[in-house]
């Protein structure tokens, strides 16, 4: 069974051009299934049943983990099952009758417009580090990306002139995305007076680099983001999303329309976008409730 898991991944990878993130994250959840039915003396695939998928569902649940979890899984386990099925590798698909576990979109947490503000006035100053570190929230707050597409940003990616940033999003799909006067500034800063000296000659494509002149990792982009909360005194709990969040939710209050931001966060469903909407019903009812005489 790993060996088809491997068939599987690289299916993924090549037809599907799925982000390594996301691999990782299929073999993970692929691995945790196989290693159960081989604990159940299940050692070939053709030998599974829709009731060895029941119980290692309420296996999971037994162990605590969350419905969100376990509905991760059980996606990748049905298309892992309809792969077997259409390359011929296994004659029935048990996963065709198993339901998803139904789960409350849960509403992200966001920052607000005075908190964003507080972020950005804590990178103020003359030091490359400062420099290039405001031109990361601008642009992180001005486009709504993903950590991982932030992180993999070129040079060719970022037109200056034109105002709009080129990101390829999951599935390698590939969206522009307008970023306003306030980040197109801290970014022509950046790439005037810090960009060349990092890389100290040395050739890269790479658009926001370390002290070394390497490319930034997410985990990196990520100390980066925590740092600048901590120097704003922002006591909310930062998530690697928290500014993509926060970008769709003010796009909406200021009223977008839910097309465009679905566009610009490559969505691929508009319903994913849609959780946005809740964020702002969520600070009307606290408004409500903290203002009416009768809340």
């Amino acid at each position: 069974m790993l060996k088809y898991i491997d068939e599987f991944l690289n299916y993924l990878a090549v037809e599907r051009g799925l982000a390594d993130n996301t691999l990782l994250a299929y073999r993970r959840d692929l691995n945790q299934y196989v290693e159960y039915l081989q604990s159940r003396k299940i050692a070939e695939i053709q030998g599974v049943q829709r009731s060895h998928l029941t119980e290692y569902l309420y296996y999971q649940k037994k162990n605590g983990l969350s419905t969100t979890s376990i509905c991760r899984g059980l996606a990748a386990i049905k298309t892992f099952h309809r792969f077997l099925v259409r390359e011929r590798l296994a004659k029935e698909d048990p996963t065709s009758l198993v339901d998803t576990p139904k789960i409350w979109k849960r509403v992200p947490d966001v920052l607000s417009q005075v908190e964003i503000e507080a972020m950005i006035k804590a990178t103020e100053g003359r030091s490359w580090q400062q420099i290039r570190d405001k031109a990361i929230l601008e642009l992180f707050y001005a486009s709504g990306m993903r950590v991982s597409e932030l992180a993999g940003m070129t040079m060719e990616n970022v037109s200056l002139e034109g105002g709009y940033v080129r990101c390829l999003g999951k599935g390698r799909k590939e969206r522009l995305i307008p970023i306003g006067r306030r980040a197109k500034e801290a970014m022509e800063r950046y790439s005037q007076q810090v960009r060349g000296k990092l890389l100290k000659g040395k050739l890269s494509s790479d658009l926001f680099l370390s002290r070394l002149g390497k490319k930034l990792s997410r985990q990196s982009l990520w100390k980066i983001i925590k740092l600048y909360a901590r120097k704003a005194k922002i006591k909310k709990t930062i998530k690697p999303h928290t500014l993509r969040h926060s970008f769709a939710t003010h796009l909406l209050q200021h009223g977008a329309d839910l097309r465009s931001v679905q566009e610009m966060l490559g969505h691929a469903d508009i319903s994913t976008t849609q959780i946005y909407t809740h964020v702002d019903r969520e600070r009307l009812k606290q408004v409500h409730k903290e203002f009416h005489p009768r809340a």
